[in-house]
């Protein structure tokens, strides 16, 4: 994001023209890049270039470097600059992944403007356009979008891609979108900030995704400084992220991530337990007299249970209502002030683990009689106290976790997608469980498809989701449908090579009836390779590369993803239904 200030900070305009002429002459200006992070893939996907003046001059910030830059008539002049100098600043420092450029459209519309200089600086440095996306920054209104429409087309002719900086901040809105049709929109800061917290917020960016797919333009967030916020984005499918939560400008950028991708692992952990529902409500000690509870109730009116605590385990709970109603008549203080605590708490109350999956919870919590179980006890591995949590929060975190299922699902099979792949990974590796992760897809797929179409190829994918489901998922593994034909399998105990080589042989004892009697006779099909030659292909067969991922081998989703992808390149030299295991990890 580059400032464009509408209304130019007041400038002392003999030293600020000259710094200004001094900058431009002797290219006197620091080029900062901020990576832009995919949360798919755990990688940078981009750097954004920003521009600071010396950090000795009264222009050093962007505000007022562009803001005098525009009273002296000399925008253009320093646009191009900064153009120039990110470019070249960006292939000497050899970064990897895209460069978002800043690009004012009021330059564009100058009559000093000069077409092609980008492609020029593009050129000279040895940079390819298909690296480079042109970030509009606008901060005025763009009166002449006929015009914008054709430059925006000019760069695109040009190799280069298009993104729309600040949506929904000062003249940056949804016309520039529907005008301009950019690859990339970036949304403002402001809907950013605390969406963790805010509704409407989020609300509003749902609306905005829905329309990014419709528009088949990707979204990217800017201004993520807190977890929080990350967390609330990425289960929105926000995939392109930007912010001091991931990394600050810098003049030398990280040319990788370190603690967080596609979530902190450590994260998932907790993810639909009853960790993910507790609340670090103040327990009460047992030796505790009786009116230090009865005043703590009458201070805090939203308090509706607390623990009581011996050697930090809970020995019983004490109930809001049931303790204030003791002293609902003349006698009830006379009657129990000298009472011990232990004495008035529930000691049948629930205790969960917080490890505990949230379903189990939830019917630990429905099969009771009554309704004093609405708050229940959340202790550690150790059964010390950590917390309460109650059956609100416990129902809106399983109606959260379901609606995310069904969003997250492919739409073709119904099985999770590659969302709910990297959870299913990252909370075996937060677990430090052993297990096997597995790469499944289709060979000679692309022939069949060519061949007979895509609504049957569609059924041949079904067909296979239904056979992984049928033997796979009863026996407790997990399945996920990355895209395509492809499938990762996340595998346990100590049957799954059989429980494979099932799949693979009903697999193949199926795949003749996928095709007409003719080509079923002949065992195949004619069709065209990739390099367009005819020739004959046989049956679908079915891959699977298989990586034994003991505790401690592997740190990242990321790194298993990338060893399976290679493992995946081997299965598919073998002919016919394979099963292929990596032999470093058995």
């Amino acid at each position: 994001m580059m400032p464009t200030p509408s209304h130019p900070q007041p400038l002392t305009p003999q030293s600020d023209a000259h710094w200004l002429d001094h900058i431009i002459k002797t290219d006197a200006l620091t080029v900062l890049f901020q990576p832009i992070v995919d949360g798919e893939s755990q990688r940078i996907f981009g750097y954004e270039a920003l521009i600071r003046g010396p950090s000795d001059s009264p222009l050093h910030s962007p505000l007022m470097l562009f803001g005098t830059a525009e009273h002296e008539g000399r925008l253009v002049e320093l646009d191009l600059l900064c153009r120039r100098l990110a470019i070249q600043r960006f292939v000497e420092l050899d970064l990897p992944a895209d460069l978002f450029l800043n690009v004012m459209p009021a330059t564009i519309l100058e009559r000093d403007f000069r077409e092609g200089a980008t492609i020029e600086y593009s050129r000279r440095a040895g940079l390819s356009p298909k690296r480079v996306v042109i970030e509009l920054t606008e901060h005025a209104p763009i009166h002449d979008y006929e015009l914008m429409r054709r430059a925006v087309a000019h760069y695109r002719d040009m190799g280069f891609r298009v993104a729309l900086d600040d949506l929904g901040a000062g003249y940056s809105g949804l016309r520039h979108w529907a005008e301009l049709r950019p690859d990339f929109v970036k949304i403002d800061r402001h809907f950013i900030e605390g969406i963790d917290q805010d509704s409407l917020k989020q609300q509003f960016l749902r609306s905005i995704v829905d329309v990014s797919r419709n528009l088949d333009c990707r979204l990217i967030a800017e201004g993520i400084e807190t977890r929080e916020e990350y967390h609330t984005l990425w289960e929105m499918q926000v995939t392109y992220l930007q912010g001091y939560h991931f990394a600050r400008p810098s003049e030398q950028p990280s040319r990788g991530l370190e603690h967080l991708m596609p979530t902190p692992e450590r994260q998932y952990a907790n993810r639909h337990t009853a960790a993910s529902i507790c609340r670090p409500i103040a327990a009460i000690d047992a030796r505790v007299r009786l009116p230090a509870l009865l005043e703590r109730f009458k201070n805090d009116p939203g308090l509706r249970c607390v623990a009581l605590i011996s050697q930090e385990r809970p020995v019983g709970v004490i109930r809001r209502n049931d303790f204030l109603t003791l002293f609902a008549n003349p006698f009830g203080h006379s009657l129990y002030a000298k009472s011990a605590l232990e004495e008035l708490a529930d000691k049948q109350m629930i205790v969960a683990r917080q490890n505990t999956p949230l379903e189990q919870l939830s019917q630990w919590v429905t099969e009771t009689d009554d309704g004093r179980h609405e708050d229940f006890v959340i202790v550690d591995d150790a059964g010390h106290y950590l917390g309460m949590g109650n059956i609100i929060d416990l129902l809106r975190e399983i109606t959260a976790h379901r609606v995310r299922l069904a969003r997250h699902a492919n739409p073709l099979t119904g099985l999770p997608g590659n969302a709910l792949i990297n959870d299913a990974l990252a909370t075996r590796l937060a677990e430090g469980r052993h297990f096997v992760a597995a790469y499944c897809d289709l060979d000679q797929f692309k022939a069949y498809n060519d061949g007979y179409g895509y609504a049957h190829g569609d059924e041949v994918i079904i067909a296979l989701a239904t056979l992984l489901q049928t033997t796979l998922v009863e026996q407790g593994h997990f399945i996920g449908h990355i895209g395509g034909d492809d499938f990762m399998l996340l595998l346990s105990g100590n049957d799954w090579q059989h429980h494979c080589r099932q799949v693979l042989e009903r697999f193949e004892s199926m795949a003749p009836d996928f095709y007409r009697p003719a080509d079923r006779e002949a065992g195949g099909l004619e069709g065209e390779d990739r390099q367009g030659h005819r020739r004959f292909f046989p049956f679908i067969s079915l891959s699977i590369a298989a990586l034994p991922v003991p505790p401690g081998s592997f740190d990242s989703a990321v790194a298993i993803a990338d060893r399976l992808s290679e493992l995946k390149r081997h299965a598919k030299r073998t002919p016919g239904n394979h099963l292929l295991i990596e032999r470093r990890h058995r």
